[in-house]
């Protein structure tokens, strides 16, 4: 499986939080799926950092790599393609995730519920 992790999973895989399953762990520690993350997650991640809002472990960004988690870049094609994303849900960041999982034929692993309101594969978690 082909998934694109959004930041809430991320986050939650990386502080054992229990809000993430042992069925999506699983999931997530299976080599046999391809793991992205998009650059729209890190940035998203930094931002509630330098509010205070967030706190990560030290070198996240190397705990992912290590874990074969692979970035996705946002390209021109994503970035273009958000204009005609209808306006379901609000949050920027979470619409380009849709944008790419779409471009990119990914599935996106999440907890937000809005993001089932577009044609897009989910894994809810």
């Amino acid at each position: 499986m082909r998934l694109l992790l959004d930041s809430n999973v991320v986050v939650w895989a990386l502080s054992k939080s229990d809000r993430l399953k042992r069925s999506a762990m699983d999931i997530l520690e299976n080599p046999a799926n391809d793991l992205y993350f998009s650059i729209a997650g890190v940035w998203e991640i930094g931002i509630k950092q330098s509010t205070g809002k967030l706190k990560m472990p030290d070198g996240y960004l190397s705990i992912l790599r290590d874990q074969s988690v692979k970035f996705l870049p946002i390209s021109i094609e994503h970035a273009y393609a958000a204009r005609s994303l209808p306006r379901l849900h609000k949050d920027p960041f979470d619409r380009m995730l849709v944008v790419q999982a779409m471009i990119e034929d990914l599935t996106i692993m999440t907890h937000d519920e809005m993001i089932q309101a577009y044609a897009v594969p989910c894994l809810m978690v």
